[in-house]
């Protein structure tokens, strides 16, 4: 609240972010062992999370992640607000405790004048290093209606990040194009549809023509349907290129230059090798960053999260491939998306 103008605490005090919950989880949000010794819900302290994360896991840097229903709210004045607010609280409590943190930018995408406005304000501060939103939209992320997000980002040098979450909540549609499924094990189950068809519109309605400086990390969304879509695009592409002029390449050469995946919830095939195949055919090596999804329920514990293969390629996913990303300073041994 001391860096929301006072005007909107009244509001803030009521409606918060003003998704609400759609579904209920059996194991709740967050791991137990992740609420702060003095208080406050999990992933609120700097301090703890430090000791309770990063040193007890060996990770260097953690790119926090958080606030993204906002742009779930149907007023845009005060998501825009709640967003500029946030992000000053970010910087000012969070990336000030450790140099290990590293904050993201958080828009309500609703509002895309607005949201270049926030990302050209912020930028000068050099531990911000992306841009983030929410992947629940009752418009598909290609579209020119986004482009001035993308324009900012790429003016900045940052990267562009959607993490799921509010599907069907708020303003979003429902979660799936028949509607929605019945119970949070259904709702889970199908996040990936969504990033799917944004990726789908990015690549298609030139996106990354437009802004070829342009990197879209899709957190927290699996990767095994990663190569299906490059695959099934390619294939198209050869008969219905003529309606997509301005793409000179094949889609699924867009998708492995710009497009990044993050590695929480990773899938467990019966065959570990299984995974390591879809690795190889979507570049992991290149553009796979290992999450931990700290502090939810589902959080992967770095040096247990990833089947065998290749010390290389461990070691890209691990750190490498995020410390050229985020252009992170020193020697990486592991990094974390975190979600306070």
């Amino acid at each position: 609240m001391p860096f929301l103008p006072r005007v909107w605490h009244e509001q803030w005090l009521e409606m918060g972010i003003g998704a609400e919950r759609l579904y209920y989880s059996a194991v709740g949000g967050a791991m137990k062992d992740a609420f702060p010794e003095n208080g406050g819900g999990p992933g609120t302290d700097p301090e703890f999370m430090l000791k309770h994360l990063l040193e007890q896991y060996h990770i260097d840097y953690a790119i926090l992640n958080s606030g993204i229903e906002i742009s779930l709210y149907p007023d845009p004045d005060y998501a825009n607000i709640v967003a500029s607010a946030w992000n000053d609280w970010m910087a000012e409590v969070w990336l000030k405790a450790s140099p290990k943190f590293r904050g993201s930018i958080l828009i309500n995408n609703t509002d895309p004048h607005a949201a270049a406005r926030e990302i050209d304000r912020m930028a000068s501060n050099k531990h911000m290093v992306q841009v983030i939103m929410t992947s629940a939209s009752n418009q598909l992320f290609g579209q020119r209606f986004f482009h001035p997000i993308y324009e900012a980002a790429e003016r900045n040098g940052l990267p562009v990040a959607v993490h799921p979450g509010g599907e069907g909540r708020g303003i979003s549609p429902a979660p799936t194009h028949s509607g929605y499924p019945t119970r949070y094990l259904e709702w889970h189950n199908i996040l990936p549809t969504g990033y799917m068809a944004h990726v789908n519109s990015l690549v298609c309605e030139g996106a990354f023509e437009k802004y070829p400086g342009l990197k879209f990390i899709a957190i927290e969304g699996g990767i095994s349907w990663m190569p299906h879509l490059m695959w099934r695009m390619d294939k198209n592409y050869k008969a219905l290129r003529s309606t997509v002029p301005w793409l000179r390449r094949r889609p699924s050469e867009y998708i492995r230059e710009h497009v990044y995946l993050t590695s929480q919830p990773i899938e467990e095939p019966d065959n570990p090798q299984h995974l390591l195949q879809i690795f190889e055919m979507i570049g992991a090596d290149k553009r796979l960053m290992f999450s931990t999804d700290y502090p939810h329920w589902d959080f992967d514990n770095p040096m247990m999260a990833l089947p065998p293969m290749p010390k290389e390629m461990k070691r890209r996913i691990m750190g490498e491939n995020a410390q050229e990303l985020y252009r992170l300073p020193g020697r990486v041994a592991g990094l974390g998306v975190c979600e306070p």
